[in-house]
């Protein structure tokens, strides 16, 4: 017998919580603008400043090594990242049989240090001199960048214009494809996800660098996704059931959409359950986004993008025109 998330056949009345749902995103929405006015983000070196450093080893490198000898040095945040092995000068010899030198890369950030550049300096130095005397073996530093104020700054805008830009073309895409009350729901929905996940940060202080607005463009596609399916389901009972009160059609569609949204969301959970433990450090802020943005993205489809369509009453006309224009 198959394994069955939900029933064959639901009928809940989905509708009927609109009210309620509406009412705690909005306290949502609020809570985490207060805690982002108090206590802003916590910007990682992407958008804050600070100093890159990469280093090279001949041997296959461990990170956790490197990871607590840099914490330990008292510079403040640091990330340690490995770039993974690059086969290099790989010649004839190589290939008959040789082994080709590999080099293993290891990028290393450390916050912006107060004081001007010669404290920078003597922190690239202090970094350096730890991790040659842990490691014990001679290590190849290949660059080391220092990202002003200025760099960081334009990254902030341009973080901000990517998500806008997602935005605004959800709209276009919704609106063509749709009506506009659609693309409406679907935009109200979407900025509802991405102010709850910045509302995320703010409130639990994971650091929010450039892997944080890629999660927020995914959290936006994720639920798009989950929205698209449901409003399709939506216009195709319009057409079919013409008699039948709008509100019983946005609860049938959603009945009917049930199993897949669900069965979507428990997969996609398993995935990133796994990528949280047993990922590590590095992409632990990104995973926990995507968690979030999960349960809110399948909410929002749900209580926030189909109520919408009701509140704006969707033009069944229309939709039927649209139906008999397409060949």
């Amino acid at each position: 017998m198959p394994f069955r998330l939900v029933p064959a056949e639901t009928k809940l009345d989905f509708l009927r919580l609109r009210f309620a749902a509406f009412v705690l995103s909005a306290i949502l929405i609020v809570a985490s603008g207060l805690v982002f006015s108090i206590r802003g983000l916590n910007f990682g070196i992407d958008f804050a400043g600070g100093i890159l450093i990469e280093a090279g080893t001949e041997n296959p490198p461990d990170v956790g090594l490197f990871r607590s000898t840099v914490s330990g040095l008292g510079l403040g945040d640091a990330s340690i990242q490995e770039f993974g092995a690059s086969a290099v000068d790989l010649t004839l010899e190589d290939v008959a049989g040789q082994d080709a030198p590999s080099n293993y890369s290891v990028l290393i950030r450390i916050e912006a240090q107060e004081g001007g550049e010669d404290v920078g300096q003597a922190a690239v130095l202090t970094v350096q001199n730890a991790l040659t005397e842990a490691v014990g073996e001679e290590i190849s530093w290949r660059r080391i960048e220092f990202v002003g104020p200025k760099v960081s700054g334009e990254l902030i805008q341009d973080g901000i214009l990517s998500v806008v830009l997602a935005v605004i073309a959800v709209l276009i895409y919704i609106w063509f494809r749709f009506e506009w009350q659609f693309g409406v729901g679907a935009v109200v929905a979407l900025v509802h996800d991405v102010l709850l996940t910045v509302g995320l940060f703010s409130s639990t202080g994971l650091e929010f660098n450039l892997t944080s607005i890629a999660a927020i463009l995914t959290i936006v596609g994720y639920s798009l996704n989950d929205t698209v399916v449901v409003y399709d389901r939506i216009r195709e009972n319009l057409r079919k059931y013409r008699s039948m009160a709008l509100i019983d059609v946005l609860n049938m569609s959603l009945n009917s959409t049930l199993s897949r949204t669900l069965m979507t969301s428990v997969t996609t959970l398993l995935a990133l359950l796994a990528l949280f433990f047993f990922g590590g450090p590095v992409i632990r802020g990104f995973t926990a986004a995507m968690i979030w943005g999960v349960f809110i993205g399948t909410y929002s489809s749900v209580f926030i993008a189909a109520p919408v369509l009701l509140f704006l009453k969707v033009n069944r006309p229309t939709i039927e025109d649209a139906a008999k224009a397409t060949p």
